[in-house]
């Protein structure tokens, strides 16, 4: 799902009509896996369905492209991911497909593919949007470059992962940047996930395996398998560098940080789904991990070009396996984490 003002979009991976374009049919199913993405409107306090948003062509031999995968909107504009899609040619594999709304009404404006492909590097698995500019991940990614615009065709790493910039002129929309980790390894599944707000892009590598702690430590030492981490790159006219590397306070075993990102203005959240400890609420101690996978989240601030982490976030109700961290928002001051399986009955 992703919000921008009074518009929500909603993805449907799975969905199987065979419909094509924007408010086709929806009442067979037979595109198994064809996916769809649903834009909602809010006029005062209610909710309506506006759009009803497939890709331009479906398949029905059971191999659909899982449009709605990753959906993004900003304004009047909403970006869908389709990591099956083979519409960009038998070269292409995954898609974003970019929709437009004029008065009430959406039309695709452009398809955004990427060269070279690699087959299941997962490339529009995760997206992001903001204004003119367009980040998509793809975690599979085998190149061993590093950094910004490096060398694609090494594909010696498996799940090292990458993430692709775009941006848009017009109506045309254009590659900008090929983003690599900067200590690119195998399986670190750079790319699964992606933030951005304007001139700022946050990648996140859930399977890093560094052992260092904060801002831009040392990344050499992979004792912490799986601990996992986050890269900050800022643009600058045209030009994309990486600005930070982001680690847990408290980096653990398979914590997965990074496997959910976001960023508003100076201030990024990254979630680490299965981290382990029972701290509760705001800043406790992450010491004890008597809470096997119940999950954390982590505020870091930008001053100048410095990153601190300035908030380690649980659960009010931390318990085993709940997953706080699987999901997290933030918008200005406010943050929201999801935990897919916390367990209550409350309502």
């Amino acid at each position: 799902v992703a919000i921008s003002a009074d518009t929500l979009v909603v993805g449907a991976p799975s969905e199987a009509s065979d419909a094509t374009g924007v408010n086709g049919d929806q009442n067979n199913d037979r595109a198994q896996d064809a996916g769809a993405a649903y834009v909602f409107v809010r006029s005062g306090t209610n909710w309506t369905q506006q759009a009803y948003l497939k890709a331009a062509t479906t398949i029905t031999n059971g191999n659909g492209y899982l449009f709605g995968s990753a959906v993004a909107v900003s304004g009047d504009t909403i970006a869908v991911g389709a990591p099956r899609s083979r519409e960009g040619g038998l070269s292409s594999f995954g898609a974003v497909y970019i929709l437009v709304r004029s008065d009430t009404n959406w039309t695709q404006q452009s398809m955004v593919t990427h060269y070279p492909a690699q087959i299941g590097d997962s490339f529009a698995q995760s997206l992001s949007l903001s204004g003119d500019t367009l980040v998509v991940g793809a975690f599979n990614d085998k190149s061993n470059a590093t950094g910004v615009n490096g060398n694609h065709n090494n594909t010696s790493l498996y799940g090292a992962g990458a993430a692709y910039v775009f941006v848009r002129s017009g109506t045309n929309w254009t590659r900008q940047a090929y983003l690599k980790a900067s200590n690119t390894a195998a399986n670190d599944n750079f790319g699964w996930s992606v933030a951005v707000a304007g001139d700022t892009v946050v990648v996140g590598a859930r399977e890093e395996d560094s052992n260092a702690t904060g801002a831009n430590g040392n990344q050499a030492n992979n004792t912490a398998l799986n601990s996992g981490a986050a890269y900050v790159f800022v643009r600058n006219g045209t030009d994309w560098s990486q600005q930070a590397y982001l680690k847990a306070s408290d980096p653990g075993l398979f914590d997965d940080f990074g496997y959910s990102v976001g960023v508003s203005g100076d201030t990024v959240v990254v979630g680490a789904y299965l981290e382990d400890s029972n701290a509760i609420g705001v800043n406790g101690d992450p010491i004890n991990n008597d809470a096997a996978d119940s999950g954390a989240a982590y505020v870091f601030v930008r001053s100048g070009t410095n990153w601190t982490q300035q908030a380690y976030l649980k659960a009010s109700n931390p318990e085993t396996a709940d997953q706080f961290g699987l999901s997290v928002a933030i918008s200005g001051d406010l943050v929201l984490v999801g935990a897919d399986q916390e367990s209550s009955d409350a309502t």
